[in-house]
């Protein structure tokens, strides 16, 4: 059973991106594309101090190809 996804920070989830080898590519207003070498790609908004949901958060893993158990352990 996968763990419950929490309500993080866009930073948190750009560190973890980075950290499994996720490059910014290109920033447009407040949201910021990420590529990884391999061709996988995901978008990440960055509103100020708001968190990023659940769901943004599971579309953005799952656009990643990241668990959600590695995402808890990166964070």
């Amino acid at each position: 059973m996968s763990p419950r996804l929490p309500s993080v920070r866009a930073r948190d989830v750009i560190r973890v991106l980075k950290r499994v080898g996720f490059e910014e590519i290109r920033t447009r207003g407040s949201h910021i594309f990420f590529k990884h070498p391999d061709g996988r790609t995901t978008l990440v908004p960055r509103h100020g101090g708001e968190d990023i949901g659940r769901g943004l958060l599971h579309s953005i893993l799952r656009e990643a190809n990241i668990s959600a158990q590695d995402f808890s352990d990166m964070i």
